[in-house]
C-alpha cells in the first residue's frame, strides 16, 4: 500500500526517533508499504518519519545513481545491489574529507542543494529479521545512508545549509508546508488549509 509522504513543516520530521522493538505491530507490512511508497515516488531512500512514524527505521535502494554517475565498476555494482532496510541503526564512525553533492528529499519536493558529508561511514543496525549487522560504506552509498539516518535523528538536509541558503529557500519551504506545491506522489501537508 502506498502511504502519504509527510511534507516539510510536520513536527514528526524534527523528532529524534525511538528504537523499534522486535514485537513492533505489523512491521513486515510497514516495511512493504514503505518500499511501495519509496518506489512510487522514485526515491532512493525513505525513513519512517517521512510516513509519519517516529521510529528508527529507513530503507535505501540507490540503484538509480548507478546509471547517472561516472564511477568505477565496483561502486556501480555496490549501488545496484544495495536494497536494504536498516532498523535501529547507529552510525559508529564517519571518516574522510567532507564533499559536496546536490541532495533532494521526498518530504521537500523541488528543493535541491549541495550538502557536505563525510565520504565513509560505519553503521551498526538490525536487518528486517532483527539480525545484527555492522558494515562500512563509502561514496554515494554512504551519502544516501547518512541522509536517511539524519531523518531518524530529526535532521533534514536543509538544516545543514548556510544561513544565507536557508534564507533564500525560506519561501519555498513555507509553500511546501502549506501544500502550495505539486508532487507526483501522495503527500500530507501540515499547514494546508482545509478545503483545498
Amino acid at each position: 500500500m502506498i502511504l502519504s509522504i509527510v511534507a516539510y513543516g510536520d513536527p514528526v520530521l524534527k523528532k529524534k526517533c525511538k528504537d523499534i522493538p522486535k514485537d513492533y505491530p505489523k512491521l513486515d507490512e510497514l516495511i512493504n508499504n514503505m518500499w511501495d511508497t519509496m518506489y512510487n515516488a522514485y526515491g532512493v531512500g525513505l525513513a519512517a518519519p517521512q510516513v509519519g512514524l517516529p521510529v528508527r527505521m529507513f530503507m535505501i535502494d540507490p540503484a538509480p545513481f548507478a546509471d547517472d554517475e561516472e564511477m568505477d565498476e565496483e561502486e556501480v555494482t555496490q549501488l545496484k545491489n544495495l536494497r536494504k532496510t536498516f532498523i535501529n541503526p547507529q552510525i559508529v564512525e564517519e571518516e574522510g574529507e567532507e564533499w559536496a553533492f546536490n541532495e533532494g528529499c521526498l518530504s521537500i519536493p523541488d528543493v535541491r542543494e549541495d550538502v557536505f558529508r563525510k565520504p565513509k561511514i560505519t553503521i551498526e543496525y538490525m536487518d528486517e529479521n532483527f539480525e545484527p549487522k555492522r558494515e562500512t560504506y563509502d561514496g554515494l552509498a554512504a551519502r544516501v545512508i547518512q541522509h536517511e539516518y539524519d531523518h531518524i535523528e530529526g535532521i533534514l538536509f536543509t538544516d545543514k545549509l548556510s544561513s544565507l541558503k536557508k534564507r533564500l529557500i525560506k519561501g519555498k519551504l513555507s509553500n511546501i508546508a502549506k501544500g502550495k506545491i505539486h508532487a507526483d506522489y501522495k503527500m500530507r501537508f501540515p499547514l494546508m488549509k482545509k478545503g483545498r
